[in-house]
């Protein structure tokens, strides 16, 4: 079903960028998009990327029929590896290349948005926020999480492993409950610890902004405005922060107390692993174009570096919080309904 999904998907996109590529309009990465100086497609010109992006998206299609194929054809050898080597490959693209930071940007702004649009503020333009490129880099995620699921599936189905859980009766290794309670504890720990470390930073900014301390208008973040937005943020890290120990507390398993008409229910596995893993490819893919731009680096060497500098742990921020969304999955799935092993 996910495969057949991922080939329409990849259908539509495809389509979409052979019409970019046939009329010379559309292309919303590289020279066509003006924000776009911390992607890692900055600089790729229209008339190249646009039928990159139909060639490997038309491939990704006619993959995925493949893909959602007769159990009964199974590939082995070169062509196995072969299709698995794309396929690993265009779903890093989807997840870490196409996003940039605007995504992180958006989903650490959209509390803010929601709650203060009534009263007007932040005092914003929507139309400069939800632009084209941003709607491209959402469906790109999108189109790359679906593709990951369809591709473990494919990849379980013909190594002779449960297509829904992977298990294949053998030792799981780290994978199992208790290896992946053990690394995933550690993983958790440094995932909610960073956010925290760009919180207090933000905190401090306010502070200093409140006491006259500081004038709250740095060269790189410049108005008071802002200053209060970094709280806000700050604010919105701690939570995250506080979400991502639930990883591996008992509280995060069962709902506590306090939570009205949920109270001792069991948490669903995937209420906490997939938005756990769309905030990780949101900071891993931030990170990797801060950093290969130079946007962060040049913050972190202005006169507003200590506000940067949490900034530059982002990278294991988005690899910790992966592996310890992994890690409660793996500890937390239980038997698997369709092959019934566990462990």
């Amino acid at each position: 079903m996910t495969a057949r999904l991922v080939a329409g998907w990849a259908a539509v996109y495809g389509t979409l960028a052979l019409f970019w590529t046939a009329t010379g309009r559309g292309f919303p990465f590289g020279e066509n998009d003006p924000d776009g100086d911390a992607s890692l497609l900055r600089g790729l010109p229209a008339e190249a990327g646009a039928p990159l992006f139909a060639a490997v998206l038309v491939a990704t299609a006619v993959a995925a029929v493949g893909m959602a194929g007769q159990p009964r054809v199974r590939l082995r050898g070169a062509p196995r590896t072969l299709l698995l080597a794309f396929g690993w490959t265009v779903v890093a693209a989807l997840l870490l290349v196409v996003p940039d930071a605007r995504l992180l940007t958006v989903a650490g702004y959209a509390p803010m948005l929601v709650i203060g649009a009534p009263f007007g503020w932040p005092d914003v333009d929507y139309a400069e926020i939800f632009t084209w490129p941003l709607a491209n880099m959402a469906f790109s995620v999108a189109g790359g999480l679906l593709l990951a699921r369809a591709l473990l599936s494919w990849q379980f189905r013909t190594a002779g492993a449960c297509v829904s859980c992977g298990r294949s009766g053998r030792a799981r290794g780290w994978a199992s409950v208790g290896s992946a309670a053990r690394w995933g504890r550690w993983a958790t720990y440094l995932a909610a610890a960073i956010p925290v470390a760009y919180a207090l930073t933000r905190f401090a900014w306010l502070a200093a902004a409140l006491l006259g301390w500081s004038d709250g208008h740095l060269e790189e973040f410049d108005g008071d405005a802002v200053v209060w937005v970094g709280a806000g943020l700050g604010a919105f890290a701690v939570v995250g922060a506080v979400l991502t120990v639930g990883l591996v507390r008992p509280w995060g398993e069962v709902f506590p107390r306090w939570v009205v008409g949920l109270a001792g229910r069991r948490v669903p596995v995937m209420l906490a692993v997939v938005p756990a893993t769309v905030v990780a490819v949101f900071v891993t893919s931030a990170s990797l174009g801060l950093l290969t731009s130079g946007v962060l680096w040049d913050l972190a060497a202005g006169e507003g570096s200590w506000l940067a500098l949490p900034m530059l742990l982002w990278p294991a921020w988005g690899a910790a919080l992966a592996l310890a969304t992994l890690a409660h999955y793996l500890r937390r799935r239980g038997a698997c309904p369709r092959c019934g092993l566990s462990g």
